[in-house]
Order: structure tokens, then sequence, then C-alpha cells
């Protein structure tokens, strides 16, 4: 990363962590204490900085009944976002949390995500989203899980699915659009670079900052020599964009190597708006709204050994492992 990327990166987040609430400084084992809130980015929406994942992890609950309870304990604990997909259960995560908006839709920042890369395709499946989430509106709707140049290609195309997101924008069956991606940091920034997206949702923790080569100074792919946090963040921070941090435990990569409380930490000093979490039991989601509430902005110092430590032990295989991975989900 160069000085000015660097300062602009450390200036971003100052002003990013001053726009939070005070409730992080509040009494974290308060269950009544809400929980603290950022701006997300040029939406103007103000959203907690924790969001409720809805893949593979929420579709571990083995009933609707159970799945219901959860959305309804996050809700109740101060989470107002909520993530989803039509390709999370081929929309079963979407209809699960469809029982829950048709009562509790208004407070509620309600995002899907869509892999069809066509524009009517897209379309198609954004009208059976609606219907299974029990709204006539989204918040966002994401672009699900960019991944090449090809890739975006395609999504750019005259018939593509970002064409049609612009009239449905216009239009306001969604509030905003975005696009996510945990595959390839240099895609994910020339997408920013060029097209008008109001959010976007990337790989960011401290295993995957950068590093100089893999074993031999050799790296399969060039772009695991960059991460998301240098080469797409400064993007989206330059054009106000809302960012939303996911696979900050790094696919359970990171469980044991460093507490839990340090890796939402390093994300979350980051200038970002909130961290997507999947969370497959009642304790965990009660776990991470304290962890919320108690968290503190890392030093830099903090921040550098973190990232070097993990970074230097598990970026190459994580990397790769992204890379490969398809952000789809079934259920038995």
């Amino acid at each position: 990363m160069s000085i000015s990327r660097r300062r602009f990166m450390e200036t971003a987040a100052l002003g990013t962590l001053a726009a939070s609430t005070a409730a992080g400084a509040a009494n974290e084992s308060d269950p009544v204490t809400p929980l603290p809130t950022r701006i997300l980015g040029r939406t103007g929406a103000r959203v907690s900085i924790l969001a409720f994942g809805g893949g593979s992890r929420f579709l571990s609950y083995d009933t609707d009944e159970k799945s219901v309870e959860a959305i309804n304990r996050a809700l109740d604990l101060g989470i107002t976002y909520l993530d989803t997909a039509y390709g999370y259960g081929s929309g079963t995560s979407e209809r699960r949390i469809g029982t829950v908006m048709a009562t509790r839709r208004k407070s509620v920042f309600l995002t899907t995500k869509i892999a069809d890369r066509n524009g009517d395709e897209a379309a198609r499946r954004i009208e059976g989203s609606l219907k299974r989430l029990q709204t006539d509106h989204l918040d966002n709707i994401h672009i699900h899980s960019l991944t090449s140049e090809d890739d975006l290609k395609a999504i750019e195309a005259p018939d593509g699915i970002l064409k049609r997101l612009y009239k449905l924008r216009d239009e306001k069956v969604t509030r905003f659009i975005g696009i996510t991606s945990h595959t390839d940091p240099t895609v994910l920034r020339t997408a920013l670079e060029r097209n008008d997206f109001d959010i976007t949702q990337m790989a960011l923790n401290g295993a995957q900052v950068g590093m100089k080569g893999g074993t031999g100074g050799m790296v399969i792919n060039p772009a695991m020599k960059m991460s998301f946090e240098s080469v797409a963040l400064p993007v989206a921070l330059k054009k106000k964009m809302g960012v939303i941090g996911m696979k900050i435990f790094a696919a359970d990569g990171l469980v044991g190597q460093a507490p839990p409380e340090k890796l939402l930490a390093y994300t979350l000093t980051l200038p970002v708006s909130m961290v997507v979490i999947g969370m497959p039991k009642l304790s965990m989601i009660e776990e991470n709204c304290r962890m919320v509430k108690a968290f503190k902005p890392l030093s830099k110092s903090e921040m550098e050994e973190m990232g070097s430590t993990l970074s230097s032990k598990n970026k190459l295989a994580l990397d790769l492992y992204f890379h490969n991975h398809v952000d789809q989900y079934s259920v038995a």
C-alpha cells in the first residue's frame, strides 16, 4: 500500500469510527443496551455494526421454527441488517426470513443477493425473492459473488444484471444496489471503479492483508499478493459506498489462532459500516452481540502485528480456498 493510500485509509477509518454511537462504550453485559450503529456510506441509513448472515450457518437450524426463533432473537438484541440470498438453499433462507418480515419488516435493513447474470433471469429471480421475503421492496440487492474478469463482463453486458438493477433501483423495487466478492480483489476494484454501486461486501480479515509471495516467492495467482483491504476498499471509500466486511473468521480458518473478539475488532477497526456473520446457535447470536457492544478499535501497531502474524501463516491457503469457494448452499 502506498503512503498516500495508507494515510487515506487511516483518515477514513477515523471518520467511520467517529460515526459510531456511544453504545459501544456502554455495559456490554446489559441486554437492553442497543448495539453500536454506523452510517452505511452514501445510503445514509444507520445500521447495526453486526449483521445477521443468512447463509449456510443459518440453514443449519434444522427446522423453520428454530430459524425463526433465531431471527427474532437477533432483532430483539438490536441487529437491524439481515443478509440473505436465493442461492442459500434455493430460496429457503429467504422464505425463513420472510416469515419474520411479515410482521417486523419496518425495523430491518433487508438485503438479498442474486447470482443470475442475465438481466431477465435476474428480474424473475427478484420477483420470487420479494414473494419469499414477504415484502414489496428491498433495501439492497447485491450482485452475488463476483469472481473473474469474464464474470464482470457478463454482469456489465447490455442484457446483464447490472443494467436491470439500475432500472429496479429507479423503480424503487430496491433502494440501493451492491456487489459482493471474496475471490479476486483486483476484479472487485475494477467493478467498483467503473460502475454505480451504493454498497459493497468483501472479504476483510487480518489473515489476508497482503503478502510478498508464497513458498519460494511463488504465488499461483498474482492477485493473491494483494488483498481486498489494500486494493478494493480504498475505491469503495473514495466513492463513499457502504462497506460490509465478511469472512472475518475466514470460514473458521482463523478460529484458535486469535481470540474471536480480536478477529472481530480487526475488521471493525477498518473503515467499514458493519460485519456480517453467520450464527448457527442462539448462544452465538448473544455472544457476537456481546462482543460488538464491547468493541474498542485496535491501535495501528495492534493491527499491523495481527495482520503480519496471521497473514504469514494463512494468506496463501485462504486465498486459494476463497478463490475456488462457491457461495451457494443447499439444504438436505
